[in-house]
């Protein structure tokens, strides 16, 4: 198990909703309301340490897209152990109808992973595979 360790202050710590769940849900801090169409900045309270080698790394809420039409407007947060500052969420509201955010609502859910560092090597060529330059659906339904 990993320790992340949180900055004191009045915050809602992420946690699991499930024994099962892979992400912890992260809250919000404060009311918002994220319009039609539009985007927002949802504050969270939350400043972290992540370990060294691991990366914590923010997902939209499922329920959130199926049922409200809300995501992340950048797709997934990336964030890395040496950033100390506060976690912000900002949500895209692909629906025609506001969506508010009341402090204490679950707005993103984090997941905290290892990665490898990477060193890269400039080749002739790429070894061979079966699938080759495929991409896009090239292998199927």
């Amino acid at each position: 198990m990993a320790i992340v360790k949180v900055k004191k202050g009045l915050v809602t710590l992420p946690r699991q909703s499930s024994a099962g769940a892979a992400g912890y849900d992260i809250f919000a801090e404060s009311a918002a309301v994220i319009p039609p169409r539009g985007s927002g900045v949802v504050k969270t309270g939350l400043h972290v340490q992540i370990p060294h080698h691991m990366v914590m790394l923010v997902y939209s809420r499922s329920g959130h897209g199926f049922k409200h039409g809300i995501r992340l407007a950048n797709g997934t947060g990336v964030i890395d152990s040496d950033y100390r500052g506060e976690i912000l969420v900002k949500l895209q509201n692909d629906s025609d109808e506001p969506f508010r955010v009341d402090p204490g609502d679950k707005v993103a859910q984090a997941v905290l992973t290892a990665y490898f560092r990477m060193d890269f090597e400039t080749v002739d060529e790429l070894d061979e595979t079966d699938r080759g330059t495929g991409g896009f659906g090239s292998t199927g339904k």
